[in-house]
């Protein structure tokens, strides 16, 4: 039997850490980019947080890795900036990733996504991420693009960020048709069972 070994106000500051920690790295990276003048986008979990706020925040979950899409052209320049800041590099598995610490966990890192790259043989390329959606101080895909990348990895955690977002309307029953198959087929299987 499992049982709390951690509890009260230590179980509470370690929980709101958690999430403060990935929101300063994103802030961060953020700075960083803007600074040295990268192209980027925010991307993932935060991409879908700041779309999901717009309509209801009580519907933000949280997200424990930070995504940046860049240019494979521009990444030289990301990778000087971030190193220069501080972050270090690791490349694992063809997934670049900076972390604040050498014995940092990848769960800890910014995760670099490249654009035009096939994340896994049978998926669509990365699309492009321009023209972006600016959001004051940092800048992310426009739902469209958001909603193309999370069809495309077609994971657990993607299909629950679009269920979230058919939940607000965000995307509804007129969307399949701007996407190619076999990410309109993937769309209407999510549309179809909104529950999961």
């Amino acid at each position: 039997m499992v049982e709390f070994k951690i509890v009260g106000e230590e179980l509470w500051a370690r929980m709101e850490r958690a999430v403060e920690k990935v929101n300063e790295r994103l802030r961060k990276t953020v700075r960083i980019l803007e600074d040295a003048k990268v192209p980027y986008a925010v991307v993932g979990g935060h991409a879908v947080r700041a779309w999901v706020a717009q309509v209801d925040e009580a519907a933000l979950r949280t997200t424990r890795d930070v995504d940046i899409m860049v240019r494979p052209s521009d990444f030289p320049a990301m990778k000087d900036a971030m190193l220069a800041a501080g972050f270090h590099h690791r490349n694992v598995s063809d997934l670049d990733m900076f972390v604040e610490h050498p014995e940092a966990s990848a769960r800890d890192a910014v995760h670099v996504v490249l654009v035009g790259k096939i994340e896994r043989a049978g998926d669509s390329p990365n699309p492009d991420f321009e023209p972006l959606a600016r959001a004051n101080d940092f800048q992310t895909v426009r739902l469209e693009t958001l909603v193309f990348m999370k069809l495309n990895a077609n994971r657990d955690k993607d299909r629950v960020h679009l269920r979230d977002m058919i939940s607000l309307d965000l995307i509804d029953r007129s969307w399949p048709e701007r996407y190619p198959e076999p990410l309109r087929s993937r769309l209407i299987e999510v549309l179809n069972d909104p529950d999961g």
